[in-house]
């Protein structure tokens, strides 16, 4: 039993080390690629402050890394942690309702859709 448990264990230590190495390889690239500011709030890093800002996937796909950059953008920590917070959240709830997701922002919802008919009507009285 505790052989399958240290093969196990090995396993996972193998996994992280691969990842770190890959994560690695990708944050150099995004650094030198993209200006040192958060995507989201705007806030610039500098020195020993870089290490706050993070290389976020835009499709939330961590092995999708294309060459030239198009599918990552530089998030300071805090960024980072409330996009992914809420890609949880619109998990949990059944599905993402944003613009880039949703093609566009094509909702169900179009509550201007019949405004020039409205307007119309009201120009002809």
């Amino acid at each position: 039993m505790a052989k399958q448990d240290d093969k196990k264990n090995q396993i996972v230590a193998d996994a992280l080390a691969s990842q770190k190495e890959r994560e690695k390889g990708y944050r150099e690239k995004a650094l030198r690629m993209y200006p040192h500011v958060c995507g989201k709030c705007g806030r610039s890093f500098e020195g020993k402050r870089i290490q706050e800002l993070t290389v976020h996937h835009r499709d939330h796909n961590h092995d999708n890394n294309p060459p030239d950059g198009s599918n990552w953008e530089l998030l300071c920590i805090y960024c980072h942690e409330d996009e992914h917070a809420r890609h949880s959240v619109a998990d949990a709830y059944g599905g993402r309702n944003t613009e880039e997701e949703s093609g566009g922002g094509d909702m169900d919802n179009k509550p201007f859709a019949n405004l020039a008919a409205l307007m119309q009507k009201k120009k002809n009285k």
